[in-house]
């Protein structure tokens, strides 16, 4: 289920309920895999990849483009509350990568791959992949260049190594925009069931950066720490798209008033 969130469709179901429709999707898709289905792949939605959105058609048609585009901060909730809508738990890409690595380690028999990050954090993925989630097999990984674009001999280097390995499920981290529109622009090229763009997710696994303690996730202010270990490029964030995210939405919420019709005098 889905609700209008800005213009954009935004999945308004639990983490369960986002990791249950992937892994249903995941599994329908194993027949219609072998005669070169689409990849489904998952976006997720704040207020900071909106206000980017907003001045970034690729990327807007990106997230629009998104089988799922999930809940990811507490301002989403915050503006399906001003516009009576029922969002009422974020759903990060944390939560999605360790919800399906769960699963899938449960089912055993799949394979993942992880684009994105550099080597040595790879090289820490690889070895905690090996305790962590035994029943999943590790395709393959691969660090592209630290590059705004990318040639198409990149591009076709990244894709043809992601093919060979014949993955079923694909990280992605290369951070926003740039990795939806990788997966985006590149998906029916993809031998993949499922992808991901899942941010700075490869870091939070490898132990690189420390995900915000639980009460500060609970309570929403899990931008809060994150903010303070790194303001020079989080400020951004929370002192320019969160206000124009929220004017966004009260406008939004405005017009959609009922208006009275003047009295007849």
């Amino acid at each position: 289920m889905k609700e209008a969130i800005l213009n954009y469709s935004v999945d308004c179901g639990s983490i369960d309920d986002s990791v249950n429709q992937i892994e249903i999707r995941l599994m329908q898709s194993t027949e219609s895999f072998k005669n070169k289905a689409t990849c489904l792949w998952l976006a997720c939605f704040n207020p900071h990849s909106y206000v980017i959105a907003d001045n970034d058609q690729e990327f807007s048609e990106a997230l629009h483009g998104a089988d799922w585009l999930v809940p990811d901060g507490i301002g989403v909730l915050l503006a399906s509350r001003i516009l009576g809508g029922q969002i009422r738990e974020r759903v990060t890409g944390s939560d999605v990568f360790y919800g399906l690595q769960s699963r899938l380690n449960a089912i055993g028999g799949l394979s993942v791959f992880f684009l994105g990050s550099t080597e040595e954090t790879l090289t820490v993925i690889r070895q905690k992949m090996s305790s962590d989630y035994p029943n999943i097999r590790i395709a393959g990984t691969y660090s592209p260049p630290f590059k705004s674009e990318y040639s198409i001999a990149e591009l076709d280097d990244m894709i043809d190594k992601i093919n060979a390995s014949k993955v079923d499920v694909l990280w992605v981290s290369m951070t926003a925009p740039k990795q939806e529109k990788w997966i985006f622009q590149n998906k029916d090229k993809l031998n993949v069931r499922f992808a991901a763009a899942v941010g700075a997710v490869f870091d939070f696994y490898a132990g690189n950066i420390k995900r915000s303690h639980p009460l500060f996730q609970r309570l929403g202010l899990e931008w809060l720490p994150r903010l303070l270990q790194e303001p020079r490029r989080l400020w951004r964030r929370m002192g320019v798209s969160a206000p124009i995210f929220l004017y966004h939405t009260v406008l939004t919420k405005i017009k959609r008033l009922p208006r009275k019709n003047p009295v007849d005098w």
